[in-house]
């Protein structure tokens, strides 16, 4: 049996749009012969659909485009789609559903039964669980079709219907009711354990049931998620049988009935991070409609990576960057910001700031305020800002996505500064540890371009802001490897300080942790980025602002 798996790209609220994209697939499936084709989940909607699952006559629409689509498709040629429906629910709730389409209708629907309520996800304040499972038959075999979170009953992570809590095994449901193969359509958002943990996961089920297990999942960017792809195929001894390239749209093909073992290789740590950054750019920037980006470009190793990162989303002729050098910025900067644009390809200007800070230094009243503590805080964050106004001029007037360039490590402990380095529309580091910028920038250029694209001197100068004499990032944070040890215990594994203490100098990790809940308030304030990790900041982190936390 010739099974199509289409991993695609769909956009947010472009019901139209999203159906084409599976029209399309299924056209080119059938040509080559397929037995029916699986999309992924809510794949007509988009994911996720969010708040516009509330908007009056949302859900009706995706209901009808589901009709119309089943008429449109090849009439010998199965097909999944996910998609919310009022359907087969009471009055006014929403089933997160999948239905079968063939012969020019829709011929079965099944509903998701375990709504993710945790990190990102909310799916319990839109949709209503279904109380039971059933196969569904198509050409002649019985499929355990499911949804998603329906497959990770009984992980860890998501204990809200972990036992003793009543929620049954979906998939324990399904091969007791008697399935030939497992088929699982999903939007699995891309974390930097995810692929390697969804194949634990399918390799456990396929060996408590032994039966083959079809994964699907959604591509692309959707606001600060990125969805990888990476759908699978293990057979029933649980090998690996096909894996999809992750990051792109792909349309392929497996037999059923012959189902070989194949390599199953996750790429390295700084490959993940950097082609997740890429496509979380990319989809960003084109399903909002920006054509061009701009950036402050300092020398620094985190504008680098985002101008490359830039430059590799939409290509560098759409890319535009700003060298903003002040009375304290080191010639070695500018040269090495003027080289990596150089390197790329990209627009280029250099406006040098100083007249602008003499003018702030002159003004009655404020001027006075800097004069009094020169180089201190304000007249550093003055700098700052005057920058981040430059780019934001650029910006308005063109009609560029202004990217912010802060990496995660600065924004847990406030390192950055607000309507200054914080100023733009999208905040592409915003996930990244800066031990983890170093690593996809030594991978650029050892890796990806077998060449010094990111000058040399970028990655190993002792990393410094430049808004205050001889001023270097380690005068005030701890050595970074040190802070983002600390951070990743604080922040992904909610551990606590006297936990950490145990394994680091306990002062310092009292001041990490002192920082990370203080500085709350600018992450509040902080564009959206993408999320990269299992704890990002924004809607999957939600910390009080106004909060005296004491214990340890």
């Amino acid at each position: 049996m010739k099974i199509a798996l289409a991993q695609l790209n769909p956009i947010v609220g472009d019901i139209r749009g999203n159906c084409e994209l599976v029209r399309a697939a299924a056209d080119k499936a059938s040509r080559e012969g397929a037995e029916f084709l699986v999309a992924s989940e809510l794949i007509i909607s988009g994911y996720p659909p969010k708040d516009l699952l509330l908007r009056e006559g949302f859900v009706s629409a995706c209901d009808r485009a589901v009709d119309e689509l089943a008429a449109a498709l090849p009439r010998q040629l199965p097909v999944i789609v996910g998609h919310p429906s009022h359907r087969d629910v009471p009055a006014g709730r929403v089933a997160n559903a999948a239905s079968v389409l063939h012969q020019g209708r829709v011929m079965t629907t099944i509903q998701k039964m375990l709504l993710p309520n945790y990190d990102v996800f909310d799916e319990q304040r839109y949709f209503r669980p279904t109380d039971r499972v059933a196969p569904v038959e198509i050409a002649g075999r019985r499929f355990g079709l499911h949804i998603c979170e329906d497959a990770w009953w009984g992980v860890q992570s998501t204990s809200y219907h972990i036992l003793p809590r009543p929620w049954p095994d979906p998939v324990a449901l399904l091969a007791q009711a008697g399935v030939d193969a497992f088929i699982n359509i999903s939007a699995s958002p891309f974390e930097l354990s995810k692929p390697a943990r969804r194949m634990e996961l399918l390799k456990g089920h396929v060996s408590r049931h032994r039966k083959p297990f079809l994964f699907v999942n959604q591509v692309g960017g959707n606001d600060d998620l990125v969805f990888d792809g990476h759908s699978l195929v293990l057979n029933a001894a649980g090998e690996c049988a096909h894996m999809l390239r992750g990051f792109e749209s792909e349309l392929t093909y497996c037999d059923l009935d012959h189902l070989p073992a194949a390599p199953f290789q996750i790429p390295p740590r700084a490959a993940l991070l950097l082609d997740a950054l890429v496509l979380g750019l990319r989809d960003y920037m084109q399903k909002s409609g920006f054509r061009e980006c701009v950036l402050g470009l300092s020398g620094g190793i985190d504008s680098a990576l985002a101008c490359y990162i830039g430059a590799r989303a939409v290509g560098p002729e759409h890319v535009h960057v700003l060298l903003m050098p002040s009375r304290y910025s080191s010639p070695h900067s500018v040269a090495d910001a003027q080289k990596l644009a150089d390197n790329l390809g990209v627009d280029a200007q250099v406006i040098p700031i100083d007249a602008i800070h003499r003018a702030y230094e002159a003004t009655p009243i404020v001027g006075a305020d800097l004069a009094s503590q020169p180089a201190g805080v304000a007249d550093q964050n003055v700098q700052a800002r005057i920058r981040g106004a430059l780019v934001m001029i650029r910006s308005n007037r063109y009609g560029w996505l202004a990217l912010a360039t802060g990496n995660k490590s600065e924004l847990a402990v406030g390192y950055c500064t607000l309507y200054g380095d914080m100023a733009g529309g999208f905040a592409v580091l915003c996930d990244v540890f800066k031990r983890d910028v170093y690593a996809v920038a030594r991978h650029i250029n050892e890796t990806v371009e077998k060449r010094e694209v990111i000058p040399a001197n970028t990655i190993n100068k002792a990393p410094s802001a430049e808004l205050a004499p001889n001023q270097f990032d380690q005068d005030v944070l701890p050595p970074y490897d040190l802070l983002d040890a600390i951070l990743e215990g604080l922040i992904e594994h909610d551990l606590s300080v006297s936990a950490l203490s145990k394994q680091f100098p306990p002062e310092t990790v009292r001041w990490v942790a002192r920082q990370l809940d203080r500085n709350e308030f600018k992450r509040r304030q902080m564009p959206p980025g993408i999320k990269l990790s299992q704890r990002a900041f924004g809607s999957g982190r939600r910390m009080p602002m106004a909060a005296k936390i004491d214990f340890t």
